[in-house]
């Protein structure tokens, strides 16, 4: 099962695949992030990070997607912005017709960890281990995009990601 993580962000979208069966640990098959121009406008920003996802997307051929849900921000238009960001990950699974499932971070903690505050230099050393990789993933919204796609490579193999899944709104009629 092949499983894109994606950490969604405007100036940063990190993404990680992994793949993964019921018999055997995950293994990193790529992992990066995507940048949008921090100076350009908030929808140019959004159509290049669309376009950047697509090419991910077709470069990477998933069978599935996990995304960090976006739980709190401090900055209310941060959080916004990320917001809008994550619709355009969402778009563009939904254009290839990709199932997704969501997360929250600390339940990406605790499947990593078994600890729901856990620190990001924890979650990093996780990745690694769990993947088999010599160092921590770089940069960090990869190695979060990488942990997203574990959880959900877990719970998938548990039998317990329908809670976290999307519907698919493929051959819905539209009025």
């Amino acid at each position: 099962m092949k499983i894109l993580g994606i950490d969604p962000g405007i100036g940063i979208c990190g993404f990680g695949l992994i793949e993964t069966s019921a018999r055997a640990s995950a293994r990193a098959l790529d992992f990066g992030a995507v940048t949008t121009k921090v100076d350009a406008p908030i929808p140019a920003r959004l159509l290049e990070l669309y376009d950047s996802l697509t090419q991910v997307f077709n470069e990477c051929k998933p069978e599935m997607v996990a995304v960090e849900k976006l739980f709190f921000a401090k900055n209310i238009t941060t959080g916004i912005v990320v917001a809008e960001a994550r619709g355009i990950v969402l778009l563009v699974a939904e254009q290839n017709g990709l199932p997704v499932y969501e997360y929250t971070p600390n339940q990406i903690k605790m499947s990593l960890t078994g600890y729901g505050a856990a620190t990001k230099t924890q979650i990093e050393e996780m990745v690694r281990v769990h993947l088999g990789l010599e160092t921590k993933p770089k940069p960090d919204d990869a190695a979060d995009a990488l942990a997203v796609a574990i959880t959900c490579g877990f719970l998938y193999g548990q039998g317990q990601n329908d809670e976290h899944k999307f519907s698919n709104s493929r051959g819905r009629k539209m009025r």
